[in-house]
């Protein structure tokens, strides 16, 4: 029932990413006289759906406190969630509100053990193909042990999405040299080449151009600093694209160049498709929660449900709870007697 057009998007969308994942089946939760007529639009994706009804939405305006007071354990968002505790779902994708998802997530399935903050990550489209970003805005304020916790989840999250074995991490900071930047990066900087580098392949501080050159396969950042990356580039996408426009529409003889040129536009309108790349990641939490963007259309809501079944038959959630006993192994003490024996 979230996003900007709720049903008439989901229910399409569903229906395209159905034809991806053949095998899949879906949860409804929502206004049943509003799902049910445009789920006989798709009667492939009806055979394989159940709707369950309610009639409490939480409101794209609404304040995460407000929507924990008036739609916990009731509302079509909390119900979703409630599915993915109890084992019903394997994953859940909303559209809504951004905050209270977050909130809802957190408090209905909890975090994972040996992760104190839950990461908002998102597919980066880059001149080398794609990249993970996290955290994209789901947390305000980071140290370094949760800046490393994000490491961990996103080399996991790398893991399942593009099947690498040993994925490249870089930390956002002002530059490359270990002098540069906050003292909490440094700080997670040296954990992750000391403590972590057994189980993160990790390439060192990055700036903020090498996450569109693709430098690393999963880039790490505090949240704050993760959203400002992603607006500034969705504003700049959009402002390239509108030179564009009006460079076309300048004169004949540039209308006659677009023409000849319609080839290279189209691919680079592919290119920087946001529809390609909706969907972002909650981690951190027990269960897979994706958020789409609320303004998507059709297309791109299919593209988060199908990120949710690609992960999910990857094996996500055990690969980040693998990683997180990796990491919490290789940090464990080492006693005399131990090491003593080892010497032995």
């Amino acid at each position: 029932m979230g996003g900007d057009f709720g049903p008439s998007v989901v229910i399409p969308g569903c229906a395209l990413a159905r034809e991806r994942y053949p095998d899949s089946e879906f949860l409804f939760f929502g206004d049943e006289t509003l799902i049910r007529p445009l789920l006989d639009d798709y009667p492939e994706l009806r055979k394989v759906s159940t709707v369950e009804h309610t009639d409490v939405a939480v409101r794209m305006d609404d304040k995460p406190s407000q929507a924990l007071r008036h739609g916990r354990r009731i509302s079509s968002m909390w119900l979703s969630l409630e599915a993915v505790k109890a084992g019903r779902a394997d994953l859940a994708v909303s559209a809504g509100n951004t905050g209270a998802l977050m909130a809802m997530s957190k408090l209905c399935l909890r975090m994972m053990p040996g992760i104190e903050r839950p990461a908002l990550a998102a597919i980066w489209p880059t001149l080398r193909g794609e990249s993970i970003v996290l955290d994209v805005g789901a947390t305000i304020g980071s140290d370094a042990e949760q800046l490393v916790g994000f490491a961990v989840m996103g080399e996991a999250m790398a893991r399942a999405l593009f099947g690498i074995d040993r994925p490249s991490l870089g930390l956002l900071n002002i530059g490359v040299e270990e002098v540069k930047g906050l003292e909490y990066i440094r700080q997670a900087g040296q954990i992750l080449r000391e403590d972590a580098s057994s189980i993160i392949n990790y390439a060192g501080f990055i700036e903020g151009d090498d996450i569109g050159q693709g430098t690393t396969d999963v880039v790490i950042c505090e949240g704050f600093t993760g959203n400002i990356a992603l607006k500034t580039a969705e504003g700049t996408a959009k402002q390239i694209a509108q030179y564009l426009r009006q460079g076309m529409r300048r004169s004949l003889l540039s209308r006659i160049g677009f023409l000849f040129a319609k080839a290279a536009f189209d691919t680079l309108r592919e290119k920087m498709d946001p529809r390609k790349s909706n969907g972002g990641v909650f981690l951190g939490l027990n269960g897979m929660v994706i958020k789409s963007h609320g303004g998507t259309d059709a297309e791109g809501y299919a593209a988060a449900v199908s990120l949710g079944f690609h992960l999910s038959s990857n094996e996500l959630m055990k690969k980040i709870e693998d990683g997180i006993g990796q990491y919490e192994n290789a940090r464990a003490p080492v006693h005399p007697e131990t090491a003593e024996v080892a010497d032995q």
